[in-house]
């Protein structure tokens, strides 16, 4: 990309101050990235609850000269070239529909429900060898990813494939202006955001206007959406059982692969696709569809469709040896993808010296010399330490790096593997799947037992600015990490959380403080019950402590002052109603006498916690400690004239009691998916997935036994598989004995028998398993709150109660 200013205005609708002849090369909307600079045009996208032009200023220091605004912040005007425009979204997107048209090649655009990511990745494998593809990154599908998407084509290019996803009506006819597909695949249409339509009729019709331009329309030929399709829309369908489509397909299933046998005009063949489940086959024929509209012959069809492959579409961040952090992408390797998965490197380093393992770029439409030319320039913008390329065109181009080696090919870089000294690391591993980087990831990561945490990052996200779409715009947000992120992962979460620039982060303990502390996390972090004897650690580690009696008080203040202290910030706790800790009203006298003349510390904030935000029954009770904590807190900072942070608010109390945001609220378990209002529940996304494996599956006769005590007795032939997770790893044991089920091939299995140590055994005599397939302990379905639910306790119980032994992961999606 090379365009000057002047020919984007007018496309934007933009007023102009600045230099109409400087030239950008690159797009923003992210001031953190490290790849910003002085080329860069910076979109300052505004939310609800995050604004980017309060980081013009930092951005200009640090060389971007290029803003689209809807307003120049004070003081600014002479010191960049800026665009001013009503809604910088809509800019953005008129900005990629003006370069869109700059191109005149195929553009193949997906949506549905479910399937648009699986048949976008199985389309770029299946036309790679004819085509130089441009594609969305990852799941870019938004009304900001898509145009992020778009931007990135570039000249070499001769094939698009990009999809779009929508969650409410108008949505679609913004996208379809940024992609114009000439090829629309319409792939499965499920309940995902079924809350923005009035009904199915309405969601099929606006994802449909996508492909109101398209040449052709490809979709399973079904009644209801051939109701909607407009008649001027041209339509290669296929299916199962209507033979009125234009291709007819059946279907066998061969040994864990399944056989489609496809009738089209006057050609009848078979091809073969390595998977059996409902959804992978219908994703495959999308893919078969589009070969056949582009006039692939059978024969190259069967070749590449029975190589089709499970796609990994997430970034995960794991645990590795000797002290390192894997940041695992190691099935792509394309220019795009490694500039997303340089951000997400940045954001989730656990050690301060970064690596990354790179193999050649695959289908990056550029020259090979100008590729590695902005590969080099990526990595050293990204400050990446150490670079280890493999592959025979990245040794080629090793001059261009800085601290690199390379290996021409995977098996070389294994056999050096212990000369390499990965240790105190965060490790980037970036390869495209021919290079089989898994085996390297499978060297790095720390061994242990197949149970895994699944952590979605992208929910975490989700979920913080839900609530945040909740606060007025001047309430700041503490966000509780304590438990070990509420059992899901203290510093990965506190790390996410720094990226979204909260404002505090809260934990139960000084050592959970100082923990994040070491690894390397800025933000200001709460101590909420601090002993009397990790003073000096806290005040070590600038933690800040909450302050909750006279007792710890004075003992605060001696230490602070042998110190020599001047304003160390604390957080005087009161206790409006909740009776477990806190300054009561009797005790407000001697506390202004004791914080009076007090230079060795600063009152940051004054805080209470409220006992029954989530149970409108008691709103009488929580009005009253709203009430009490107005009266008290006034009266401190009238006579000791400060004018603190105030917050009483939780989760439930952020959705219940609006009106008592003070000056911050506290969000705690909702940042986890978990609300006490089913009706809000729906708007937030699951975070924690636990899953383990099928280890056994043996089948027992009647009047035989399951586990100890003989609590389950066969009554007919059972097929039992064991699961290689207990109450060691968390899970309750009265959770046994058929009460709670997992999920195996998305079908219940009931846990038969006592929960034992480290297993439990689920009846699977209706479920077509093996040994090694996996199972969803809990996710989904069944949820947390339902667990909580059925044995009488909180969904605090259950996800704090996960052991550490059970590895967690950490991914965006």
């Amino acid at each position: 990309m090379s365009l000057k200013i002047q020919h984007i205005i007018p496309e934007i609708h933009a007023r102009f101050s600045g230099n109409p002849d400087t030239e950008i090369d690159t797009v923003s909307i992210d001031s953190r990235s490290l790849q910003n600079n002085s080329q860069t045009l910076f979109f300052a996208l505004a939310g609800l609850n995050n604004d980017a032009h309060q980081y013009i200023p930092d951005l200009i220091a640090k060389g971007v000269q290029n803003f689209v605004v809807n307003h120049i912040p004070k003081d600014l005007e002479s010191k960049a070239n800026f665009l001013l425009v009503e809604n910088t979204l809509q800019a953005l997107q008129d900005f990629a529909s003006y370069y869109r048209k700059s191109f005149h090649f195929p553009i193949i655009g997906i949506t549905g429900s479910n399937g648009k990511t699986i048949v976008k990745e199985w389309l770029n494998f299946l036309l790679s060898p004819d085509y130089n593809i441009i594609r969305s990154p990852k799941s870019y599908n938004s009304q900001v990813g898509v145009p992020l998407s778009v931007i990135s084509i570039n000249e070499k290019h001769n094939l698009g494939i990009f999809e779009a996803g929508i969650s409410t009506v108008r949505e679609m006819e913004k996208l379809e202006k940024i992609i114009q597909p000439t090829i629309g695949i319409l792939t499965n249409i499920g309940s995902a955001h079924d809350e923005g339509f009035q009904n199915l009729e309405e969601k099929i019709s606006e994802k449909l206007r996508l492909f109101e331009h398209s040449e052709v329309l490809i979709y399973q030929k079904n009644t209801l959406v051939d109701s909607l399709i407009d008649a001027t829309t041209k339509t290669f369908s296929w299916s199962f059982n209507d033979k009125n489509a234009n291709v007819f397909i059946t279907q066998k299933q061969l040994s864990e692969k399944t056989q489609l046998s496809i009738s089209y005009d006057t050609i009848s063949f078979n091809a073969i696709i390595p998977f059996q489940d409902k959804a992978s086959i219908e994703n495959a024929i999308s893919c078969l569809m589009a070969l056949l509209y582009l006039g692939y012959l059978p024969e190259i069809i069967q070749e590449r469709m029975q190589l089709l492959y499970s796609v990994e579409m997430r970034l995960k961040v794991k645990n590795g040896i000797n002290n390192t952090a894997i940041v695992d992408d190691s099935y792509s390797s394309d220019y795009q993808s490694l500039k997303i998965a340089l951000d997400f490197l940045e954001q989730q380093k656990q050690y301060k010296k970064k690596t990354i393992i790179l193999s050649d770029i695959i289908q990056s439409g550029l020259p090979t010399d100008e590729l590695y030319k902005k590969v080099s320039e990526l990595v050293t913008s990204n400050k990446i330490d150490r670079v280890i390329g493999v592959g025979e065109e990245i040794g080629t181009y090793s001059n261009s790096f800085k601290n690199i080696i390379t290996y021409k090919n995977t098996d070389d870089l294994i056999s050096d593997f212990k000369n390499l000294n990965f240790e105190n690391e965060t490790i980037l591993i970036k390869g495209a799947r021919i290079f089989q980087f898994e085996k390297i990831t499978s060297l790095l990561e720390e061994k242990t037992h197949e149970t895994v945490l699944e952590i979605n990052l992208n929910a975490i996200s989700h979920n913080l600015n839900f609530f945040k779409s909740k606060l007025k715009p001047q309430t700041k947000l503490m966000v509780m990490v304590k438990a070990f992120g509420y059992g899901s992962g203290g510093f990965e979460i506190a790390k996410l959380l720094e990226y979204h620039k909260a404002d505090y982060l809260g934990v139960a303990f000084a050592d959970e403080g100082i923990a994040l502390k070491s690894a390397g996390i800025t933000l200001p972090i709460m101590v909420l019950n601090p002993e009397n004897t990790s003073f000096s650690a806290i005040i070590e580690h600038n933690l800040e402590p909450e302050i909750y009696s006279i007792k710890g008080l004075r003992a605060f203040l001696k230490i602070a002052e042998q110190k020599n202290l001047e304003q160390f910030p604390v957080h005087i706790k009161l206790d409006t109603g909740m009776h477990r800790l806190g300054f009561q009203e009797d005790d407000l006298d001697e506390l202004i006498a004791t914080l009076k003349n007090t230079p060795s510390i600063k009152v940051k904030s004054i805080l209470s916690h409220m006992a029954t935000s989530d149970d409108l029954t008691h709103h009488e009770f929580a009005k009253s400690q709203i009430a009490l904590f107005e009266k008290l807190s006034a009266r401190l900072m009238q006579e000791l004239s400060i004018n603190p942070i105030r917050h009483i608010l939780n989760t439930s109390g952020i959705s219940n009691y609006p009106e008592a945001q003070y000056d911050m609220v506290r969000l705690g378990i909702g940042l986890y998916g978990v609300s006490n209002d089913p009706s809000e529940t729906k708007y937030l996304e699951n975070v924690g997935t636990l899953k383990s494996i099928i280890s056994q599956i043996r089948t027992i006769q009647s009047g035989e036994s399951v586990g100890y005590g003989r609590r389950f007795m066969a009554s007919k032939e059972t097929k039992i598989a064991t699961i290689p997770i207990g109450y060691a790893d968390g899970i309750p044991r009265s959770w046994g004995n058929q009460l709670g089920y997992v999920m195996i091939k998305n079908q219940k299995a009931s846990i038969v028998g006592s929960v034992c140590m480290d297993m439990l055994m689920v009846d699977v005599s209706t479920i077509d398993c093996l040994e090694g397939d996996p199972v969803i302990i809990f996710g989904e379905d069944p949820n947390v709150t339902y667990i909580a639910e059925k044995l009488g306790t909180i969904p605090y119980e259950i996800l704090t109660g996960i052991s550490h032994r059970v590895k967690r992961v950490f991914y965006r999606e």
